[in-house]
């Protein structure tokens, strides 16, 4: 059963698109959209993946397509059938190229073309069940073959972006820290400046105060 939806700039990983009533009966929704974002973040910097691969994580599996710098991508259960899986990102493909083709490099702003939508709930009705003679007339289409697809586990995938941002995440962590460190550096030394001449500046003021006092008396 296809669980999840979305659809990508390759570019810029700018999500444009997606399924809206997916993933509101899926436990850890929330987990697996940010493992697909964490995915187009990796195609946006230009890692070398294929552009069609099959990604295993926990009971799912992410199917994605990359076409015309577009990343078409689907999370299904584990034995939903591959070949459908890619039959139906081929019809979201091909239906979102027509409608939007001309827009997608443009595009500005996230989910630009969430109006799509509409094709993408109705597209996955027509896949959800797998016994339809529609569906079953696909899976037995020799003319569609999915076995040459790669199918990788979701830590290999994402292990080198997710080593990329530890380490830009400790950079940025350690300038943070020497900021701070800076910054009660300086607080310190106000301190002991405070410390040493609050004394003094006291002594003054009191020998001022009186020495006033003195000049308005006589």
């Amino acid at each position: 059963m296809v669980k999840l939806t979305l659809i990508a700039r390759v570019t810029d990983g700018l999500p444009l698109a997606e399924g809206l009533d997916d993933g509101r009966d899926l436990k850890d929704a929330e987990f697996y959209k940010q493992q697909v974002k964490a995915l187009f973040k990796n195609l946006s910097k230009g890692q070398n993946e294929p552009s069609r691969m099959s990604i295993e994580t926990g009971p799912y599996i992410f199917h994605y397509i990359i076409e015309g710098r577009v990343c078409y991508l689907t999370m299904c259960d584990r034995a939903y059938p591959k070949k459908l899986a890619f039959q139906y990102l081929e019809d979201l493909k091909n239906e979102f190229e027509r409608v939007n083709g001309n827009q997608i490099e443009t595009a500005a702003r996230p989910y630009a073309f969430i109006k799509f939508d509409t094709f993408i709930q109705k597209t996955k009705k027509l896949y959800q069940d797998t016994r339809t003679q529609r569906n079953i007339a696909k899976l037995n289409d020799e003319l569609y073959e999915v076995h040459q697809i790669m199918t990788r586990n979701v830590q290999e995938v994402l292990g080198v972006g997710e080593k990329l941002d530890q380490v830009s995440q400790m950079s940025s962590r350690l300038t943070s820290e020497s900021r701070i460190y800076a910054d009660k550096a300086r607080d310190l030394n106000r301190q002991a400046l405070i410390r040493k001449w609050a004394p003094v500046a006291i002594v003054l003021g009191v020998v001022f105060l009186l020495f006033w006092i003195r000049k308005k008396i006589w």
